[in-house]
């Protein structure tokens, strides 16, 4: 479907009734424009782009698959390297936790790893294997654990034909929730937990947001969107508390050789109560962003010439009501307005396309009142629109 861009014509106000071919289209931009909650309009062109990644590969049980490029890798495998990990007990120690065949194995007894490098919001991805010789049952079978931040566990066991507490199975937020399906494969295989964690956000003592924490176990949704009571523990009622904005992301020592490989994590944006720009913002912080897109428009308006330039002035009203914009605007809604009183029928036919797209640029500014409803130019384009009958459907 081809799309109007109703701010294009107001630019071809100067033109209207002096070119003899319509101007191309410019880029502008359509839709609802921004309001209170919303500092950008609906498909609006001038919103930032998001950035191009390289996307990853799934792996396969013989071969990890590649992150995205944008993601920080912990753990590959390939080279062996744990200069990321520490001791959990004594950070400033390397880990004893070994390197076998291209995985990162737990040496029972040496007590939980932890990242040097700490992380809040993220995409987490990770690969994990119990051993493929079966030993023990329920939680004395293939246990490790995932911990968030440090702070909340995703239950990590060999659940393959090995029921235990629901609360305690693998995917499980342990001690809270458990997974809604078991997807595990059997034990000697990899398998993946794909998590999406958001933290507990505090003002004081006020919950601005419980926090979420969303897993997938092999491509398997077990995990929806859930909400964070606190930090997790082992027989105890999990306790509401702050999380600070960042924590090591930690891997127990359960007393199995559990292997780990493919560990990788992204960074996310920041949420509307953490001071991010996307969703539905105060007003306060609307206006305020509103007010800096309409100040960018302007400024690269000045740079422009003719057509172009008009066209993004008019486009900075739709953020911010700026009385020498508008007053430019006017001026030249005026002199154009004179113009049309001069043509002939014949002319304004010959700009019928032009004229219509004026008016429903400047209608549409009227709209979401941006200009007065009595705006010069629109009354006379308004009026002839109608009386030409170029506003009925044929």
């Amino acid at each position: 479907m081809r799309v109007r861009h109703f701010l294009t014509p107001l630019c071809l106000l100067p033109l209207i009734m002096n070119s003899a071919q319509a101007a191309p289209p410019l880029p502008g931009f359509y839709g609802d424009a921004p309001d209170e909650t919303h500092p950008w309009a609906v498909h609006d062109r001038n919103r930032p782009q998001p950035t191009v990644i390289t996307p990853g590969t799934f792996s396969t049980p013989e071969v990890p698959g590649k992150p995205p490029s944008d993601a920080i890798v912990l753990f590959g495998g390939a080279d062996g390297d744990l200069s990321k990990w520490s001791s959990d007990k004594n950070p400033d120690e390397a880990t004893k936790w070994e390197v076998v065949d291209g995985a990162l194995q737990c040496v029972p007894g040496s007590g939980y790893i932890r990242t040097k490098e700490e992380f809040g919001d993220c995409q987490l991805h990770v690969e994990w294997a119990a051993p493929a010789k079966v030993e023990g049952d329920s939680q004395g079978r293939g246990n490790s654990g995932v911990f968030l931040m440090g702070m909340m566990e995703i239950q990590v066991l060999d659940n393959y034909n090995n029921p235990s507490y629901a609360d305690g199975m693998a995917g499980s937020m342990y001690g809270v929730n458990p997974p809604a399906v078991n997807a595990l494969r059997p034990p000697g295989e990899w398998q993946s937990y794909d998590i999406v964690f958001r933290r507990p956000v505090y003002d004081g003592d006020i919950v601005l947001d419980p926090g979420y924490v969303t897993v997938f176990v092999n491509g398997v949704l077990v995990q929806d969107h859930t909400p964070i009571e606190g930090p997790t523990g082992h027989k105890a009622r999990v306790k509401a508390k702050p999380f600070p904005e960042k924590g090591p992301f930690k891997l127990q020592d359960h007393g199995n050789p559990v292997r780990y490989r493919n560990i990788w994590y992204r960074p996310l944006p920041k949420r509307v109560v953490e001071g991010g720009l996307d969703g539905k913002l105060s007003e306060e912080t609307t206006a305020a962003k509103r007010a800096e897109i309409a100040k960018m428009i302007v400024e690269d308006a000045s740079k422009l010439e003719g057509r172009a330039k008009w066209l993004r002035m008019a486009e900075s009203l739709i953020y911010h009501q700026d009385e020498a914009v508008l007053e430019k605007l006017s001026k030249v809604a005026e002199e154009q307005a004179a113009k049309l009183d001069e043509a002939s029928d014949a002319d304004l036919e010959a700009k019928k396309g032009e004229i219509l797209e004026a008016n429903n640029a400047l209608q549409y500014l009227i709209k979401f009142d941006r200009i007065p409803a009595d705006f010069p130019l629109a009354e006379k384009l308004a009026a002839i629109v109608k009386q030409k009958e170029w506003d009925k459907k044929k």
